[in-house]
């Protein structure tokens, strides 16, 4: 050791042993010192000195700034004669797009925010609004803050950012405010019912255990026993209640904390969860979320061509190209796509259990337009023999002659004959699937478009994913979600000097 280190331990053994006496003053100038806070400042700085020139706060500032409140639709935008003077929806805006651009989503910490963030005090001029007008704001103005985020895609199409025109459409479950206790399903009340006549039943035997033998049972015990069952009793009466408003409601389903909400299977978990499914357009060029809705649906099966047409609509272009997972595959929806000009691109999900069963599936069956036939595994022709209306699908049913003679039928059908379905507009799907076939790199595209900026969202939402009820409200905080997400992109590609100069010419 050397001796200025050995100085060093020497100084501070002296500080712990004569610390009261010892000069802490000449110790501390040693160090960076503060401001002395009963010092008084003659000439206060300025406040706009405290915000940097690149600092992302005044990207939110001149995007509001260059905003038509009025023609958004905001309320409040003409003052009142009389009664207290309002803030202004600009100052609440900014508010909220500088929360949820950092990840404060809830009115009461924007109202702390506020009162100590030197960024917000900067924003809005040193304004702090209680959180009841905050979240007031929030559910009053509901599609003025949609259409806003609108016009932050209509401006990235000023700016000429959507150059490819290709997009991936994806959904995911976000978690609703909502217990999955006070969400029900009929399966969910048939199967709590009968886990509450079971403990009935166990309660029953155990009550007439007691009587035969009392000293088998304590009086504690039994007195516990009666209390119990008369709870459960109560719980059936209320689950039957619920039962019967099931029945009345359109999809069988019943949340009572958040009446929109649904509950929804997910990959990762055993159980469903109380959610929203969240659908987004994520264009592969820059990751921008072009379009989004919020649903109440379980699925995905009818939002191919909804989303497709509203991504096309934001990104103002005429063609199309479309990927989705198979989780979107529907011959109805793949035809309307087509029919408005949109390229499809989804994995063809086979519903047929026969290759699973070591039967030949309908891929091993060769259609032949020409002939409007099928030719068999065998070589056999499989001819049309009629049509039929399935869920409104006229559907077109082939079959061959040979089968009861075919050797290869132990491998093909259980049945008399092997008859192979065909949709009308099959030929759509064909080609759909042709486009996928001869791109097999769409798949690794689709994946890193449309999921990351959901692992992003869900990241930033915490936990808890959204905080306000109804699909209406849940649909605005969406919103301002994906607002923030594509402004923060934006000043990761352009920077915060670059963006503002490109907000303010455009």
């Amino acid at each position: 050791m050397s001796g200025k280190c050995r100085d060093c331990v020497k100084t501070q053994h002296f500080l712990v042993k004569y610390g009261n006496a010892f000069d802490r003053d000449a110790v501390m100038k040693r160090f960076i010192e503060g401001e002395n806070r009963d010092q008084s400042i003659l000439f206060p700085e300025r406040l706009d000195d405290y915000i940097g020139e690149d600092n992302p706060v005044r990207a939110i500032d001149v995007f509001v700034h260059e905003l038509e409140l009025k023609s958004l639709g905001f309320d409040g935008m003409e003052p009142e004669e009389t009664g207290r003077p309002a803030y202004h929806p600009a100052t609440l805006l900014k508010i909220y797009i500088y929360g949820y651009l950092n990840r404060v989503q809830s009115s009461r910490r924007l109202e702390r925010e506020t009162q100590r963030n030197i960024e917000l005090v900067w924003l809005t001029g040193r304004l702090s609004p209680d959180f009841k007008t905050i979240a007031d704001f929030r559910k009053d103005n509901g599609p003025a803050i949609r259409r806003v985020c609108s016009e932050f895609i209509a401006l990235c199409r000023r700016l000429k950012l959507f150059t490819e025109t290709l997009v991936a459409i994806d959904g995911s479950k976000f978690k609703a405010v909502n217990n999955s206790d006070r969400a029900f399903t009929k399966g969910k009340v048939q199967g709590r019912l009968q886990q509450l006549e079971v403990s009935i039943g166990r309660y029953l035997e155990e009550l007439d255990r007691a009587d035969r033998a009392p000293s088998l049972v304590t009086e504690q015990r039994t007195s516990h026993i009666k209390i119990k069952m008369r709870t459960i009793k109560a719980e059936i009466r209320r689950l039957k209640g619920i039962g019967k408003k099931l029945a009345e409601a359109p999809d069988h389903q019943l949340s009572l904390t958040d009446p929109d909400a649904r509950c929804m299977a997910t990959r990762s978990r055993s159980s469903p969860i109380v959610a929203y499914n969240v659908q987004t357009a994520v264009e592969a060029q820059h990751h921008l979320i072009v379009a989004h809705e919020v649903t109440n649906v379980g699925n995905d099966r009818g939002a191919l061509s909804p989303m497709a047409e509203k991504a096309r609509e934001a990104m103002g272009t005429e063609k199309l190209t479309a990927i989705a997972d198979r989780g979107y595959f529907s011959g109805e929806q793949i035809l309307k796509c087509e029919q408005s000009g949109i390229e499809a691109m989804v994995p063809k999900t086979m519903t047929s259990n026969n290759h699973a069963r070591g039967l030949f599936d309908k891929r091993d069956f060769e259609y032949l337009p020409e002939k409007d036939e099928y030719r068999c595994p065998a070589g056999q022709r499989a001819i049309n023999r009629f049509s039929t209306v399935e869920d409104n699908m006229t559907l077109h049913k082939y079959w061959s002659s040979a089968c009861p003679r075919c050797a290869l039928k132990p491998r093909c059908t259980t049945s008399p004959y092997r008859r192979i379905s065909r949709w009308e507009h099959e030929a759509v799907v064909d080609a759909a699937q042709r486009r996928l076939d001869q791109n097999p790199w769409v798949s690794k595209v689709r994946r890193q478009t449309a999921e990351h900026p959901f692992g992003t969202l869900k990241a930033w939402m915490g936990s808890t994913h959204f905080l306000t009820r109804t699909l209406p409200r849940v649909s605005t905080e969406m919103s301002l979600h994906v607002l923030a997400y594509n402004m923060k992109r934006l000043l990761q590609i352009f920077g915060t000097q670059p963006l503002m100069q490109m907000m303010r010419t455009s």
